[in-house]
C-alpha cells in the first residue's frame, strides 16, 4: 500500500538492525522519512549515519514534542524497551514498530506492532512442514 501522505518518524537504537533501517531506501518510496535517530551509546551519539546525526536518548521527549512526530521504530535490547517506550509515550508517539523481543505495556490509544524475527521464522518453518 503506497500512501500519498508523507510521514515523519524516528528510530531508536542504531545497532546492526537500526543501521540497516537507516540504509533501507524503501521507506522514502512509501512516504516515510526518518527524521532523527536516538541511542544511549556515547560512542555513537554525535556521530552521523548517512545524513542523520545520532542524538542521545535523553533528548527524545523534547524533540518529539517540538517536531510533533507520532511514529517510532524501536530497535533496542529487550531489557530497556519498556523504558524507551515510556519516553516515546511521554513525547507524544502514537504508533511504534517494536523489534525488541518483549511485549510493551502501553496506554490506551497507542498502536504497537511487535516484530519478533525468530517467531516469524518459526511461522515460515511451520508452513514448510
Amino acid at each position: 500500500m503506497k500512501s500519498n501522505q508523507k510521514w515523519d518518524l524516528i528510530l531508536v537504537g542504531v545497532g546492526n538492525l537500526g543501521t540497516a533501517f537507516l540504509n533501507y531506501k524503501g521507506f522514502s518510496k512509501r512516504g516515510f522519512t526518518i527524521k532523527a535517530v536516538f541511542d544511549n551509546d556515547i560512542s555513537k551519539v554525535g556521530g552521523k549515519i548517512g545524513d542523520i546525526r545520532v542524538r542521545h536518548i535523553q533528548e527524545i521527549e523534547t524533540f518529539l514534542k517540538e517536531q510533533k512526530i507520532q511514529i517510532a521504530i524501536m530497535a533496542v535490547p529487550a531489557q530497556c524497551a519498556q523504558e524507551v517506550a515510556d519516553k516515546l509515550f511521554a513525547g507524544g508517539i502514537r504508533s511504534i514498530l517494536n523489534f525488541a523481543p518483549v511485549n510493551i505495556k502501553h496506554p490506551r490509544g497507542i498502536s504497537i506492532k511487535h516484530i519478533d524475527i525468530a517467531i516469524e521464522l518459526e511461522k515460515m518453518v511451520y508452513y514448510l512442514s
